[in-house]
């Protein structure tokens, strides 16, 4: 691939629809980054107002090599938009342009682009070829990869979606230069969520190099962002459509997908309700005889020093706790109304268990205090 400084590849295997994640310098303005997606006539960027200013024109240039239609569509930013109505203004532009089997869709944005457009992808004519062009670090480290996508719902975050998987995901790093410090931090919570759930090794690189990812070091923040993908690949190889393994991904998450449902969507960002949720979630692991009070406070430590809040938030006045429990039940994990929440069994492993209510009631009180 001429013109890249340095490019990786770190490869989702899934047999016939397996396919790379490049990681690299420069991937945005090349070609050859998208060599082997599907190259029908129209190709349609979904992008928002925020990214579309910035990348949309040289995505364009790049994509006109390979289509002779490409259209653009921007729209409104941020996890409050996440909803039907925004997904209908995408099924809008594929039909008003009569788009068809071989549109290639082109995810440029963060986790709410890249979700909507992989769940357009999957609907219309029930299925186009997309590719993940992630322009935050938690796109790029999570949610690009692996084929979840979906929309929210008032009572559920993620509830509404499908599995399916892109045809490949570019990384380009030169793009995070640009995220505003809150941004880079929450994508930073899905960077350290690897360490205790899958390798304490690259848990001790990432507090050893904390301070070269919050300043968004080139290089420190390309091998971050390989050993993500690369664990994540394993895991989504394994078991892609969540029956099992592919679970422990989602450490953090049914405590901080409460937060961000409570507060309302776009008051906290998603990794700062997954960073709040690490530490709630170790906390339980810890009162279940899982991980000691040490093993806490180090991951607490480090998620601070990422610039993330390691406190809950108060979503009800009158009974924070029930409220949470509430919103939990409604998470993907639960069955039958039984809460599962991804607990830390041993440092650099986990497990899908349930607790008691009145065990995760005092959690939740504990690390909502002020």
């Amino acid at each position: 691939m001429q013109g890249i400084s340095f490019a990786q590849q770190v490869t989702i295997d899934l047999g016939e629809r397996s396919y790379p994640i490049l990681i690299g310098s420069g991937l945005l303005d090349d070609p050859g980054a998208f060599e082997g997606s599907a190259a029908g006539t129209q190709a349609l960027i979904v992008t928002n107002t925020t990214v579309a200013p910035l990348y949309a024109e040289r995505l364009e240039r790049v994509l006109a090599r390979r289509h002779s239609q490409v259209r653009t569509l921007a729209l409104p930013d941020g996890e409050e938009h996440k909803n039907w109505e925004t997904l209908n203004l995408i099924f809008d532009a594929l039909l008003s342009s009569g788009a068809d089997r071989k549109t290639t869709l082109y995810a440029l944005g963060g986790g709410v682009v890249g979700d909507m457009t992989g769940f357009s992808a999957a609907c219309y004519m029930r299925g186009v070829p997309f590719v993940q062009v992630p322009t935050t670090l938690l796109a790029q480290v999570d949610s690009s990869v692996g084929g979840k996508t979906a929309v929210n719902h008032p009572l559920g975050k993620n509830m509404i979606g499908a599995f399916y998987q892109p045809q490949r995901v570019v990384c380009d790093l030169d793009v995070l230069k640009t995220l505003p410090p809150r941004e880079l931090s929450a994508g930073l919570a899905e960077v350290i969520k690897y360490g205790p759930i899958a390798d304490m090794e690259f848990f001790a690189w990432i507090e050893n190099h904390i301070d070269a990812l919050r300043e968004c070091d080139t290089e420190t923040m390309a091998y971050a962002v390989k050993r993500s993908c690369q664990i994540k690949a394993d895991v989504v190889g394994t078991d892609e459509r969540e029956s099992g393994l592919r679970a422990i991904l989602n450490f953090g998450h049914t405590f901080g997908h409460a937060i961000e449902a409570g507060m309302g969507y776009g008051a906290w960002l998603h990794g700062e309700g997954v960073g709040a949720g690490m530490v709630m979630a170790a906390e339980l692991s810890r009162e279940l005889g899982l991980v000691d009070a040490a093993f806490v406070q180090r991951l607490k430590t480090l998620i601070h020093r990422a610039g993330l809040p390691t406190r809950g938030a108060t979503i009800d006045e009158a009974d924070n706790a029930g409220r949470y429990l509430q919103l939990m039940r409604v998470d993907k994990k639960a069955e039958g109304g039984e809460i599962r929440f991804v607990v830390i069994d041993g440092p650099g492993r986990a497990a899908v268990r349930s607790a008691p209510d009145a065990l995760v009631r005092s959690v939740i009180d504990r690390c909502c205090a002020a």
